[in-house]
């Protein structure tokens, strides 16, 4: 499925169901994208300076909180940028969900001005991200974000 198709069932999906389907848009990105491995959603607390996570789709992970500037999700949380990893051996911040994962994405969401969370993906393949997963992401938390 193309991401424009993807994106017409994400926005039937948010009118549907508006914040309620958040899971089902993982599952819906984690079933309809070979290579997104594990999708979920992570949300800041500015003032504990910790993610927490939201609904995923994939294999279960410890990593219900993390720090900010720990891991990919972390830096994100601290930059407000994208951060996309082709090889995650290669990060000396990386925090290990699983042996298979090869890459990872992470997208930030905002409301307004504000990064209120963002979109994580893991990938088993080596360097599947490219620009047109980050335009496509970026375009997913903005749905997202009008509905939170």
């Amino acid at each position: 499925m193309s991401f424009v198709a993807l994106s017409s069932r994400i926005d039937d999906i948010l009118s549907q169901s508006g914040k309620e389907g958040l899971k089902e848009i993982c599952e819906l990105l984690h079933n309809e994208v070979k290579y997104y491995n594990w999708v979920g959603f992570y949300f800041m607390n500015h003032e504990t300076r910790m993610l927490h996570i939201g609904p995923y789709a994939g294999a279960e992970t410890d990593h219900v909180e993390i720090p900010f500037g720990k891991g990919i999700c972390g830096q994100v949380a601290e930059s407000g940028d994208s951060f996309i990893v082709d090889d995650v051996t290669a990060q000396d911040n990386y925090i290990a969900c699983s042996i298979e994962t090869k890459a990872e994405i992470v997208v930030p969401m905002y409301k307004g001005e504000t990064l209120i969370g963002q979109i994580d993906i893991d990938s088993h393949d080596p360097a599947p991200f490219g620009d047109e997963d980050e335009a496509f992401l970026k375009e997913v938390c903005e749905k997202v974000s009008a509905f939170l």
